[in-house]
């Protein structure tokens, strides 16, 4: 296992510091990051934590996973890597040179 976790599921009041603290009990968190909404400024409801150790975070997935917390349960598993998006969205015309 990886030591990048995905957390999902999560109260909006939930901050890096308090994710942070529910992970340091399995173990050495290297850093803990709720994503936030760019227009609100409002939490999306998930994050990601780093553990120092892969075997810290293996116990803190089977530990907290489906665990509630600040009244929800949290959804935590590895974290998939990231897919870098198509440049083929909104704006980029018949063969990006736009309309």
């Amino acid at each position: 296992m990886g030591n990048k976790l995905y957390v999902g599921n999560l109260a909006y009041s939930v901050t890096d510091q308090t994710l942070m603290d529910a992970f340091n009990q399995y173990g050495e968190v290297g850093s803990a990051k709720v994503i936030m909404d760019r227009e609100s400024g409002r939490s999306k409801g998930f994050g990601f934590v780093e553990m120092i150790d892969s075997h810290d975070a293996a116990m803190a997935v089977d530990k907290l996973n489906g665990r509630n917390y600040d009244g929800r349960p949290m959804t935590v598993n590895e974290a998939r890597p990231s897919v870098p998006r198509s440049s083929s969205g909104y704006g980029s015309g018949r063969n990006g040179q736009g309309y």
